[in-house]
């Protein structure tokens, strides 16, 4: 393995050095990685949710849904917002004005406490179901024996309805 050196023969200067120090450089590489693997999955939910577990596979999302949680002691959030249950059809008549490319409602991920009351979350769903938002899924938790990475699901609601709206 041969090496150059720099020899003290030509008058006391020394050749200028023309490689690049990489280490530094993968050194914050690795630490910027590591900051964003921590924090990606903090910026995906909002309210903190105790959720159901589910053997459902994930659906593919092109548009990004609107969420609505209902944490254990039942405050409804519309995204992040806390908003009180009388104010919800007001929130939700301009979410249902809003259409896609194809004309259909907004998709609406809405995530509840397990250890809620089912009365509380059949609430909410009437109330999409009434502002015309019929595009519910309820996101769960993916069961640990079926999915080893452990990242939510949702599951499209079945809404028992006289239209059959989903």
């Amino acid at each position: 393995m041969a090496m150059h050196l720099p020899s003290n023969k030509g008058r006391g200067r020394r050749a200028p050095m023309a490689e690049i120090n990489v280490t530094p450089l993968v050194d914050v590489m690795l630490v910027l990685l590591i900051i964003f693997m921590v924090t990606a999955p903090l910026l995906t939910a909002g309210v903190p949710v105790n959720l159901p577990e589910s053997r459902a596979k994930a659906l593919q999302q092109d548009a990004k849904p609107v969420q609505i949680a209902i944490d254990r002691v039942g405050d409804v959030y519309v995204d992040t917002v806390k908003v009180r249950f009388e104010e919800l059809p007001q929130l939700l008549a301009p979410l249902a004005q809003k259409r896609d490319a194809d004309g259909k409602p907004p998709q609406i991920f809405l995530r509840a406490d397990q250890a809620l009351d089912y009365g509380k979350v059949m609430r909410v769903m009437g109330e999409l179901n009434r502002a015309g938002l019929n595009r519910v899924s309820m996101v769960t938790d993916a069961a640990s024996a079926n999915d080893a990475a452990g990242s939510p699901a949702a599951a499209p609601a079945e809404a028992a309805t006289k239209d059959g709206a989903q």
